[in-house]
């Protein structure tokens, strides 16, 4: 974990950070183990009161890393995970990233800049708030690779914004800015420094009643669970017939190649 998340705890409030700045944080399978392993770190910790994550770098986070694509437009990934296993209660190590934000007691809040795309987008949607730069860019971007979003980005999604909005960002794949990411209520705050104002919010929650903000969340995710491990299965199922599939290794193999995609019926 050390080598691609931190976690330093002062008065209550965790300053957790993707630190693999020369990749854009984008998730390799080292990532998506060091993100699950900082979850648990953190729902075991004592005095924690609340959740500051951010990207070190020029990103929050760009997504699944280019080699795993790399890997995919060869034969498949070799060695790839069985999605469909459940690992951690009704989540898969990868959709766990995203997922154990939501379900951490405490309050979350993700401080993003430069670009949130696929994955990293995913990851960022699992926290209780959202706090962007005017100039950071967000995507829905698995389609562009034959893929569906599968770190629970259907699941967190549809709480955020209409039906309609979740299916046309997730069958374009398209980059839309924090003006429209604001409009659509997925981005709670646009502010200069994000970290810095997550943090203020974040010693803000770390004040009051542990008890009373740990039953709040409860209640609020609660009241818009809607049988969630049905929802996350099925995103497992589809990923793996997806992946190392024709027209998903086409997707891979004309994005490399800068190329127009030809797809099979």
């Amino acid at each position: 974990m050390k080598d691609r998340v931190s976690i330093d705890l002062k008065e209550g409030v965790a300053d957790v950070r993707l630190i693999r700045a020369d990749k854009m944080n984008a998730l390799d399978r080292a990532m998506f183990d060091g993100i699950v392993e900082a979850g648990e770190q953190l729902a075991k910790m004592k005095g924690l009161r609340a959740v500051v994550l951010s990207g070190e770098g020029r990103a929050f986070c760009a997504g699944l890393d280019m080699q795993s694509f790399a890997a995919m437009g060869d034969a498949g990934v070799p060695g790839a995970r069985d999605l469909a296993k459940r690992t951690h209660g009704i989540a898969n190590v990868p959709q766990q990233c995203a997922w154990q934000w939501r379900t951490l007691p405490v309050p979350v809040i993700a401080a993003v800049h430069g670009v949130a795309f696929g994955g990293g987008f995913q990851i960022m949607l699992g926290a209780d708030m959202r706090y962007a730069t005017a100039d950071t860019r967000f995507s829905v971007m698995e389609i562009k690779w034959g893929l569906v979003p599968d770190l629970a980005g259907t699941q967190l999604m549809r709480h955020l914004v209409r039906e309609d909005v979740a299916r046309e960002l997730t069958y374009t794949g398209r980059i839309f800015n924090r003006t429209e990411a604001q409009q659509l209520g997925i981005v709670t705050k646009i502010v200069e420094d994000p970290r810095a104002a997550a943090m203020e919010t974040a010693k803000e929650i770390a004040n009051k009643s542990p008890d009373a903000i740990r039953a709040a969340k409860r209640i609020l995710n609660d009241a818009v669970a809607v049988d969630a491990a049905a929802g996350l299965m099925a995103e497992s199922v589809e990923q793996q017939k997806l992946i190392g599939s024709p027209n998903q290794i086409e997707a891979v193999m004309s994005n490399l190649q800068k190329r127009a995609a030809n797809y099979k019926d």
